[in-house]
């Protein structure tokens, strides 16, 4: 009887990775086994040191992907960011939201100024770093969201559409007062806040402090209701100064009115 054959060591890891979908594994498996044969390596450093480039592939790979399905307008971040340019931005403070811990405790942000001072630049570059966390994300501005939820309201589905978009750790809505609403529509982002209050996290961008709303909104007591929900447990950030979009273009008008949310304070 023939002695029976043993196949090499090792000759059947690629298809053993294969079939546990780990291509980054794979792909570093012999020039890592070459560098810990040589270096002396423990198996445990030999084993952490390949699944750690898979970790770190698959997390690369995620965070692509829920940017991508965010929609995002435009991709922009913080690093690019001009603070010298907007003082009223205070870095540390963005910087400490970027932490994300307001998404963890349902806080919301709310950025106010004239047009084109950053406050979706701001709003985008947060959320992305929310992407990078591991949080869904959706963007689009009030008025798509109020679109959204009309064409879920006339299938009879706005309950079950506002039940999906808690599946979201972050919203932003952005441009509220870019356009006034009419009664309805103001009801609809009424209830789109209202489903979000203490389970998830909105940001909101506006170039009317919250004294104006009750005009945009066409109903103060809608915007009252709106508002205390969306402040009770929120970041206010107030931008000043002329537009960067004119400013590039050389034909910066006077700095617009400041924008003051009277009375209101962010909480904690």
């Amino acid at each position: 009887m023939s002695p029976k054959k043993t196949a090499p060591v090792g000759e059947r890891l690629p298809y053993l990775l294969g079939k546990l979908k780990t291509p980054r594994v794979l792909e570093r498996l012999e020039q890592t086994a070459a560098t810990a044969r040589e270096e002396g390596w423990p198996y445990e450093q030999f084993l952490e040191v390949l699944l750690e480039a898979e970790v770190f592939a698959r997390d690369a790979s995620g965070s692509r992907n829920r940017i991508r399905h965010a929609a995002f307008p435009a991709h922009k971040t913080l690093e690019d960011f001009d603070f010298s340019a907007q003082p009223a931005a205070e870095k540390p403070l963005i910087f400490h939201l970027a932490q994300l811990a307001w998404t963890a405790e349902h806080k919301n942000v709310c950025f106010f100024g004239p047009p084109g001072t950053g406050k979706t630049h701001l709003a985008i570059a947060l959320a992305i770093k929310a992407c990078q966390a591991g949080h869904r994300v959706a963007f689009a501005t009030a008025q798509q969201w109020i679109d959204r939820l009309e064409q879920a309201q006339h299938r009879n589905a706005l309950d079950s559409e506002l039940r999906r978009l808690e599946r979201y750790s972050l919203l932003i809505v952005d441009e509220i007062g870019y356009l006034p609403l009419e009664r309805q529509a103001a009801n609809l982002l009424f209830a789109l806040v209202a489903r979000r209050y203490e389970r998830g996290s909105i940001i909101v961008t506006s170039n009317h402090g919250f004294e104006a709303w009750g005009e945009i909104l066409g109903d103060a007591m809608v915007a009252a209701a709106l508002i205390d929900r969306l402040i009770h447990h929120a970041h206010i950030i107030t931008l000043k100064g002329k537009s960067y979009r004119l400013r590039e273009r050389g034909t910066a008008a006077a700095p617009a009115a400041e924008i003051q949310p009277v009375g209101l304070r962010p909480t904690t």
